[in-house]
Order: C-alpha cells, then structure tokens, then sequence
C-alpha cells in the first residue's frame, strides 16, 4: 500500500472525524481524483510540441493523456473548432496517491525559492488548484530531452464540503501550505 494512503487511513481519518464530529468513517473526506492539464497554445504552430506534451504528462502521470480539442472557433486566437490544444489526465485510486507523494514530498520542495503553496487556491466547493510553472520538478523528466518548459494546471478534487475541511485534509496528509 502507499505511504501516503496508509497515512490518510490510519492518521488522517480520525484526527478529522474528531475534528468535524463524524460518526461514520464513510462520511470523511477524501480525495476522489487528481486532474492534471497541459494547455498548449503553440499546439496550432507547431504540431510536434502535442506530441512532448503527452510524452511529458505520459511520464510523470504514469498513464496515457487524452488530446483535447477546441469546442469552438475564435477568430481571434486564429482557433478553429476541433484543433487540438492541450492534454489532460485523470488519476484515481493507486496511481493517484503515488502522484500524490511525489508532488508533495519530491516535486514542490525542489520548485526554486519555494515557501510553501497558496492556501486559497480552492474553489468553493472543497478542491484544490495548484499551477506550476515547468515540468522539470519531477524527477521522472530527464532534462537533456525537454525541447521546451511547459507549465501545467494540478487539481486535487475531494468529497470535502466545504474548503476549510479539504484545507485540513490536505495540511494533515503533508501539504505543504504557505505560512503567512
């Protein structure tokens, strides 16, 4: 079992049953998935940055990414309806918690000048979005074949209902939130 779901059953889950006076341990939050996208606007120039971007997510998701398109055209932006502009992956169960260790315990502390993530990143509803900057933190990235830094958006959905009880869940599993 990981480490990180072994702490969250054995650990976390009473300390936030004491917590929020739940009874039943099925009515403690918990994470249901993480989310991860790349958006690749350079994607319409440059076909070949699509094909990195999957081999990227593939690499440090475990799984393979989903292509997404463009729902509809924007003149603007010079985007036509169905074009390819981004790669997403869901994690869910073993793989999402091995995710979850290594961003937490390897990844963010090796962000340059880090502090610590925003508490406030959550929306409402008891989820989390974190966005990074380059996909290099991650160990699995071997820096000699990144032909560009792309950033990506990481969104932690939980059964929490409100943002004050993801936010404990998330600091009593090692989250490592910003002290202001």
């Amino acid at each position: 079992m990981n480490y990180l779901k072994e702490k969250y059953l054995n650990e976390v889950v009473p300390v936030l049953q004491k917590e929020m006076g739940i009874e039943n341990v099925l009515s403690v939050p918990r994470i249901s998935k993480v989310a991860i996208n790349i958006g690749l606007g350079e994607a319409m120039d440059n076909p070949k940055a699509m094909d990195a971007a999957v081999a990227d997510l593939t690499t440090i998701a475990g799984q393979r990414p989903v292509v997404t398109k463009a729902r509809n055209s924007i003149a603007a932006f010079k985007l036509r309806e169905g074009r390819a502009i981004g790669a997403m992956v869901t994690l869910r169960s073993d793989r999402m918690w091995a995710f979850l260790d290594r961003l937490m315990n390897i990844a963010l502390p090796r962000v340059r000048d880090f502090r610590g993530i925003s508490p406030d990143a959550f929306d409402g509803r008891g989820n989390y979005t974190l966005g990074l900057r380059e996909q290099l933190i991650f160990p699995e990235i071997e820096f000699d074949k990144i032909d560009k830094i792309r950033g990506m958006e990481i969104t932690i959905v939980t059964t929490a209902e409100s943002d004050d009880q993801a936010r404990l869940m998330l600091g009593l599993l090692g989250m490592p939130f910003r002290k202001d």
